[in-house]
């Protein structure tokens, strides 16, 4: 959903040249995406698919070394937090070839998350910095980044605004539940997954709740359940995992998230709905004003406790422009010609 307005905004421009690494291996998850968010199909498509933090990323930079030198960029553009946008600013870094980091600045402060470290090291190896916030120009600012930092608003923003009239046609006609009667929850991140105690803890809390609690369980959350031989007696509804358009109309019309996934916390923001979060740290802080956010961590009781208030209290926030107009893409796309032009 990130490369979606960006791809279109830059092939405006300049010759983009798109990579697929294959870290959303799952076909459910990675087609869906290009399909529905008419993303052209990636030049180069790499397949790593998934294993450890090291494996993956030692392969990633392997396969993304070769494309490289085999298109000898000006720039390489890298996205998010992710082991892909790691490899990516390190296998450029290496062959002289300067990086632009979008999403850059943002902080968590809790090293113990993957994440956290492949954003300070992408920040550190880039020339071109675009913060989503204020927040994330001030984290950089801290670090002793200053030059080519630019705040140029969200590209989530962008793909929210463009897509969310489609995504509510597109559910005209499907059998989507009635807004405000549903929980939405998604578990994904290694911490929360990987740890059989804490992710117990967490679904059999999900399975309590006062109101159906829709789940779409990510394919590594899908095997781990498995194992734990977890079967939902309650409010839980595990379902395939959704595309991005019906993602967005389940987030739109639940009464609240429940999410360890950044992205979900952001957009729920922008969205107007209020969420719960399954971590103790997170790098989007602006979502935690008046409440529109709360983190829970993998407490049982500290879930229950923020529901009940959420519901007996629902919190109200002016999204106003703290992620941006929906014109990320644009500024981005304009820096770059800028900056290329003067290389």
């Amino acid at each position: 959903m990130k490369a979606a307005p960006l791809l279109r905004a830059l092939r405006g421009s300049l010759r983009a040249v798109l990579v697929h690494t294959g870290q959303h291996y799952d076909s459910e998850m990675s087609r869906s995406f290009f399909e529905e968010l008419r993303i052209p199909a990636p030049d180069h498509d790499l397949g790593i698919g998934s294993g450890s933090h090291g494996r993956m990323t030692g392969r990633m930079l392997e396969g993304l070394e070769r494309v490289m030198i085999d298109v000898d960029p000006d720039l390489v553009l890298v996205v998010g937090d992710t082991n892909s946008t790691l490899a990516g600013a390190l296998a450029a870094a290496k062959l002289g070839i300067e990086v632009a980091h979008v999403e850059a600045g943002l902080r968590s402060f809790d090293t113990r998350m993957p994440e956290e470290i492949n954003r300070r090291l992408t920040d550190h190896s880039s020339t071109l910095l675009f913060c989503p916030t204020p927040t994330a120009v001030a984290n950089l600012r801290r670090e002793g980044l200053r030059r080519g930092v630019h705040r140029v608003g969200d590209v989530m923003m962008d793909a929210v605004l463009q897509n969310l009239a489609r995504a509510r046609r597109a559910g005209e006609s499907g059998p989507d539940p009635e807004p405000r009667s549903y929980y939405l929850a998604t578990l994904h991140r290694q911490e929360l997954v990987e740890d059989p105690v804490r992710l117990e803890r967490v679904v059999t809390a999900l399975d309590r709740l006062p109101h159906p609690t829709l789940f779409p369980v990510h394919p590594r959350t899908r095997r781990r359940l498995r194992a734990l031989g977890f079967r939902p007696q309650g409010s839980l509804r595990p379902m395939p995992p959704q595309p991005y358009l019906s993602m967005l109309r389940l987030q739109a019309g639940a009464r609240v998230v429940l999410t360890d996934s950044g992205g979900v916390q952001k957009e729920a923001y922008i969205l107007g709905t209020p969420c719960l979060t399954l971590r103790s740290s997170t790098e989007w802080v602006e979502t935690l004003r008046g409440g529109a956010n709360r983190l829970v961590g993998a407490d049982s009781t500290r879930i229950e406790t923020a529901l009940q208030r959420i519901e007996a209290h629902p919190p109200r926030w002016n999204v106003g422009a703290v992620y941006g107009d929906g014109t990320a893409a644009k500024k981005i796309t304009e820096i770059i010609v800028r900056y290329l032009g003067r290389a």
